[in-house]
């Protein structure tokens, strides 16, 4: 039986509303994240459909993967909001160079 705090996470979490809009963003089907993960064809849609839904959670190795096919760093899954998010996303794509010196001038703030 769930207690009141796994229902309220399960119901709460930011991956499903994440995982829908970097799906979207990168123009694939469910189906098709799915498959390039390794799922099985028939049933990478539903599954994949029950992950955006907030019907099931996916484990962090399939996260792993989910972030590798549509680009953006595993972190953004837990992003609370958009701001947070589109953050994550462009500090990924920064070198280390870049994030050192970025590091420096918001401490210096």
């Amino acid at each position: 039986m769930r207690d009141f705090d796994d229902e309220y996470k399960l119901h709460n979490s930011p991956i499903p509303e994440r995982l829908k809009l970097a799906r979207k963003k990168v123009g694939i089907s469910q189906k098709e994240l799915g498959v390039r993960i390794g799922m099985d064809e028939s049933s990478a849609s539903g599954r994949m459909n029950h992950y955006e839904k907030g019907r099931h959670v996916p484990d962090i190795q399939t996260l792993k993967k989910m972030a590798n096919e549509l680009r953006v760093p595993l972190n953004y899954f837990f992003c609370e909001d958009d701001q947070s998010a589109e953050l994550a996303v462009l500090i990924a794509l920064l070198s280390d160079e870049e994030k050192k010196s970025l590091i420096a001038t918001l401490n210096n703030t």
